[in-house]
């Protein structure tokens, strides 16, 4: 135990807080509320469904593209383009059975885990029972990172349970004049909530482990006073409801050791922003509930948003260092799956509550931001495969290290599948058509052009796609059109985003195809801060990121159509996105017609017809004039005491040696 003594407004609370054993959490999680009222019914038998629906899905829709291929012989060249397409198809079949169980799940109200009647988060909350409500932030914009924690912590204040909590703002900032605002922030906040609620600031001096190492460092110092602690990042805002809901479900289940919300994006000014956020909101929801019912018990961490046991979490997550250099090497960047994976393998369950709650982000305004940081999310997933025989993982845990790959690496198969099917098409164009192949032969051997067959795989294709979208906008038509101003606006919404989304896909297919690319070049990427304010992008910087892209769509556009005109048009709206990438990346980044569509009451969401109180706070924040205020010293804005404890390096050795990583000898 160390302490310090220097004087602090709140040093009585914090005396309390030593009193307080971090061990009754742990006997609370052995104790406590009976199982039978936390289980799972018919789990094995959801997965079993799921996943043979997905397997027979697939292998018909294989079965299909083989026989198309082989009408004419099977050349090595289309039995590669066959082996990626089940890849991709199999990926299909997944995405499309889990818009599917999401519909059924939230079409008739149930509750995805329990099947039982959905319900909204419990609001009853024991005090003496603390939660940590956690931002840590790196380099960020301090007045809007101020912002929405203030109104987070108002709106926590206006449910009358904000006993039960501190607040802890923990930055990484290597700025010293951002980290002087931050202190200056932080210490304005800290009197206007006061007594109602106390806020905490930390600058680390050693950002070791980045986000990893500021959160365990919080745990070994503090974690002690605590029972759990609710996650958010810098652009996070959440409603009060929804904080108490989510710690009321933690002391509820005391095998619970994480639950994840659904963030939902806010906010957002331009065109980009909107039809991301529109997207989000109409389909997000229902896809997490279709998640949710094969996950079950090992659902994953999307790293903010959540609320994990400090028990749980200090005993089974702390993270090794993968072996090698960046960027397959070193620390691991998505941190989040990796520490769900742990917890589930020590016995904790993690589950995802895929209601929708007042929990809010804000994401990139524009293409360019947002693709750089799914650069950054791509290197963190393409660490996973290293850990996909990682010992003792349950196999749910394997599968999300596997998909978060695939989410990157299926465009570049698709891309290269594209390409090939395009030499292909070119082969068959220029070779001349044998009609006798053996000597003897008393008939010509037609060429087969199976039309049909492709018109059929092609239609089971598109409905594939497309299907879950509009069962997004069923859902949403019965149960929440007034939310969306009305049915006529959402449909017509519903509509311009596929379409929107129909032109996006093949430059972010051009994006994620060189991330992966670079990657396996020996690429890494740098920590930064992430941009999150509205721009419009200047033509020159459009052009720099996309003049490949659009070249090779030129090019590729230009040979298919000269061999095989049949073809061109077939690939055409991949062409398209592609060769219109420029216009894209500059138009949707525009303000002005983002606002234009909102005028209009286009894309609109359900934040934006009624605005949550949370999100009102933040406007009215945001309006105000900033005070000025003397800092106060390190000492007085940290806790008077902390206990200090240990978060051990779990293994990660993998089976018969591939991949994985070792804890370091002690």
């Amino acid at each position: 135990m160390s302490s310090n003594d220097s004087p602090s407004p709140r040093r009585d609370r914090d005396k309390g807080l030593v009193d307080m054993e971090q061990s009754l959490s742990t006997r609370q999680a052995k104790e406590g509320t009976p199982a039978h009222r936390h289980r799972i019914p018919f789990l094995a038998l959801r997965r079993f469904v799921f996943f043979a629906l997905a397997l027979l899905t697939a292998v018909q829709g294989s079965y299909m593209m083989l026989d198309i291929l082989r009408a004419n012989g099977l050349t090595l060249l289309e039995l590669t383009i066959w082996i990626l397409f089940v890849v991709m198809f199999i990926w299909l079949s997944i995405s499309f059975w889990m818009g599917i169980a999401g519909f059924l799940v939230v079409a008739f109200r149930r509750d995805p885990i329990t099947l039982g009647p959905a319900r909204p988060l419990d609001q009853t909350l024991d005090p003496t029972r603390r939660i940590a409500l956690i931002m840590p932030i790196y380099n960020e914009d301090v007045e809007r990172v101020m912002a929405g924690l203030e109104a987070t912590c108002h709106s926590l204040i206006e449910t009358g349970q904000a006993s039960a909590f501190d607040v802890y703002l923990l930055s990484d900032s290597t700025d010293d004049a951002v980290a002087a605002r931050e202190k200056r922030a932080a210490t304005l906040l800290r009197s206007r909530l006061a007594p109602n609620l106390t806020l905490y600031y930390r600058r680390r001096d050693d950002n070791t482990g980045r986000k990893v190492g500021n959160l365990s460092e919080f745990c070994c110092r503090w974690g002690h006073f605590y029972e759990s602690m609710l996650i958010i990042d810098a652009d996070s805002v959440m409603g009060g409801r929804t904080m108490v809901g989510m710690a009321a479900t933690m002391q509820a289940n005391p095998r619970l050791g994480l639950l994840q919300t659904v963030p939902l994006p806010v906010r957002a000014d331009t065109l980009f922003g909107r039809f991301l956020q529109f997207a989000a909101t109409l389909h997000s929801p229902m896809l997490a509930a279709g998640q949710s019912v094969w996950q079950g018990d090992s659902a994953n961490y999307w790293g903010h948003n959540a609320i994990l046991r400090i028990s749980a979490f200090v005993e089974s997550c702390g993270l090794p260092a993968l072996p090698g250099e960046p960027p397959l090497g070193g620390e691991i960047l998505s941190h989040d799956f990796v520490e769900a994976a742990l917890l589930r393998r020590a016995g904790w369950e993690v589950r995802l509550h895929a209601g929708v709650e007042e929990s809010f982000e804000e994401l990139p305004s524009n293409i360019i931001d947002y693709a750089k940081r799914d650069r950054r999310w791509c290197q963190g997933n393409m660490q996973h495969l290293r850990l996909l025989f990682a010992r003792k993982l349950h196999w749910i845990n394997r599968l999300h290290f596997l998909f978060g790959a695939l989410a990157f690496m299926a465009s570049l198969i698709w891309i290269v599948m594209l390409l090939l099917s395009t030499a292909d098409a070119v082969l068959l164009a220029v070779s001349k058509v044998q009609f006798f192949t053996q000597n003897y032969q008393l008939f010509p051997q037609w060429p087969e052009s199976r039309v049909t067959l492709i018109a059929s795989l092609l239609v089971i294709t598109v409905i594939m796609l497309v299907l879950p979208k509009l069962l997004g906008l069923l859902v949403a038509l019965m149960q929440r059109r007034k939310e969306y101003g009305g049915g006529i606006k959402l449909t017509i919404s519903a509509l311009l985003e596929i379409v929107y989304s129909i032109l996006l896909a093949p430059l972010m297919m051009a994006f994620h195809a060189w991330f992966v690319l670079s990657i396996l070049l020996g690429r890494t990427v740098s920590w930064s801060s992430q941009s999150r304010g509205g721009r419009l992008i200047p033509w020159r910087e459009a052009w720099r990121r996309t003049w490949s892209t659009t070249l090779l769509g030129i090019l590729w556009g230009t040979i298919s159509y000269y061999y095989s005109p049949l073809f061109f048009w077939w690939l055409s709206p991949v062409l398209l996105g592609m060769v219109t990438s420029i216009l894209l990346i500059r138009f949707t980044s525009s303000i002005r017609a983002g606002e234009w569509l909102k005028r209009h009451g286009l894309l609109y969401i359900p934040a934006e017809v009624q605005e949550p109180g949370v999100l009102k706070h933040l406007r009215r924040i945001e309006e105000e004039e900033e005070a000025s205020v003397s800092p106060l010293e390190d000492a007085q804005l940290l806790p008077a005491r902390e206990h200090r404890q240990q978060m051990p390096i779990q293994p990660l050795g993998a089976y018969l040696g591939i991949g994985g990583a070792k804890a370091p000898q002690s």
